[in-house]
């Protein structure tokens, strides 16, 4: 809760399309890329990858939804959807995954029962 007694709701992000960015963005809500990313995008939310959108890095999320482009390694703590009009290159790594068809998939895939943490976010022991 907020200190005003409203609950907080996470935030919601939009790369429009027109748009390029080179670099790492991290966010505590849903995040939709419908222009161009190249480097590392966080989110404790959903990542939506529009029709329009393209991604060239790693993507870290609790929910994937793409339709376009991605060349990533893909971490995902629930559900990866990969839609009809997608094109995805990489790995991923994800508890549930759907891939429509017509969806164009080239690289490996690992389905796990929980969320898999990843080399940086592996702290050392005390």
């Amino acid at each position: 809760m907020a200190k005003n007694g409203n609950t907080e709701t996470p935030a919601r992000n939009i790369i429009s399309n027109g748009t390029k960015i080179q670099g790492d963005i991290e966010s505590d809500g849903d995040f939709r890329i419908e222009g161009i990313v190249s480097g590392t995008v966080k989110a404790k939310g959903k990542i939506v990858i529009g029709e329009t959108g393209q991604i060239d890095g790693q993507i870290q999320c609790q929910s994937a939804d793409i339709s376009g482009k991605a060349s990533v390694k893909l971490e995902v703590t629930e559900l990866t959807i990969l839609r009809a009009t997608s094109q995805f290159t990489g790995d991923i790594i994800t508890k549930k995954i759907s891939i429509e068809s017509g969806a164009i998939f080239s690289g490996t895939c690992q389905m796990a029962k929980t969320a898999v943490p990843s080399q940086q976010e592996i702290k050392p022991k005390s």
